[in-house]
């Protein structure tokens, strides 16, 4: 995905990598940047400044997965390995999935808009959905619990 974004005067040219992948991977003006979204194993993190070169690494890109590959599934543990919790705070604009439905990882579960942005809330991993918590039109937090797996 490429996106135009504008700090202050500077207008940045930004492409954002497969968002299953951990870490993130996005490059600014040509510049590698990893990300560690939902309280990923991150580095330490990069001191506070306004330039955005200091968060960029020069570690070359990573070759690209052709579009056939499957997703590869993220370490689960503790108690989110049976929940899917909302990234950000936001709307559900849609539910995707039933109660008792079986899911496999990276399956569409519902879309949730934050900031007039449209995101695909994703299954963590492979299984049956016990519960839903949310409906279209409900308003989430952040790490609200959205739906259950079965044990």
């Amino acid at each position: 995905m490429k996106i135009r974004v504008q700090i202050e005067d500077k207008v940045y040219e930004v492409e954002v990598g497969d968002l299953n992948d951990r870490p993130i991977t996005a490059v600014v003006d040509g510049e590698v940047i990893k990300v560690w979204p939902e309280g990923g194993e991150a580095p330490a993190p990069a001191p506070v400044s306004r330039d955005v070169k200091s968060y960029v690494s020069t570690t070359p890109a990573p070759a690209v997965a052709p579009a056939t590959a499957a997703p590869r599934p993220a370490p689960i543990t503790g108690d989110k390995a049976k929940q899917v919790v909302a990234p950000i705070p936001g709307t559900i604009l849609a539910v995707s999935v039933k109660e008792g439905q079986d899911v496999a990882f990276g399956q569409e579960l519902c879309t949730l808009e934050a900031m007039k942005m449209k995101s695909a809330i994703r299954a963590n991993r492979a299984g049956k959905i016990a519960a839903i918590r949310v409906a279209a039109g409900d308003k989430v937090s952040q790490n609200q619990a959205l739906m259950d797996f079965a044990d």
